[in-house]
């Protein structure tokens, strides 16, 4: 399994990596979409990258009540366009405040690792973000299979024409 990682001390706050994410998730270089941040510190004088950690706690995923967030084949929870009601709840129980709303689509949005070739990294010159091979843990965890199991669950006896109050 591969992550991103974030190395602070090697940000030259050159914005490369957010006009890369913004051009990989929209198709255009809009900084201020981009999912990743770099922040200044110290009077301008150092920068620190910052996006999504695709957290074992899943605090946004946990907090959807339509089951919008889900975990795709990179790894990383991923909003479901189709299912985002825009109720920004994911924005709000994000401690890293790394989960964004979008005023044009009505929609949440995040780090997606952009589908497994996070375009962040490959953008950095001095290598402050990188993917990289790490051991394979368990950070869905059992809250979120219960979770996904309860939505996928629930979308059946929606399907089946039953009402939600039934369901549960």
């Amino acid at each position: 399994m591969k992550i991103l990682n974030l190395h602070p001390e090697k940000c030259t706050g050159c914005l490369r990596c957010e006009l890369a994410c913004s051009y990989m998730q929209t198709g255009a270089y809009q900084p201020s979409k981009s999912v990743i941040r770099v922040s200044p510190l110290e009077g301008y004088t150092s920068y620190a990258p910052y996006t999504c950690t695709q957290c074992m706690e899943g605090w946004c995923m946990t907090a959807c009540p339509v089951g919008a967030i889900q975990i795709n084949a990179a790894g990383a929870k991923d909003v479901v366009d189709d299912k985002c009601v825009g109720c920004k709840l994911c924005t709000i129980a994000c401690p890293y405040g790394t989960m964004f709303y979008d005023v044009d689509t009505t929609k949440a949005f995040k780090c997606n690792l952009c589908g497994g070739a996070p375009a962040c990294a490959d953008a950095c010159p001095t290598q402050a973000i990188t993917f990289d091979e790490a051991a394979a843990v368990d950070w869905i965890g059992p809250f979120a299979a219960e979770r996904t199991a309860h939505v996928l669950e629930t979308e059946a006896a929606m399907v089946a024409g039953r009402g939600l109050a039934e369901a549960r």
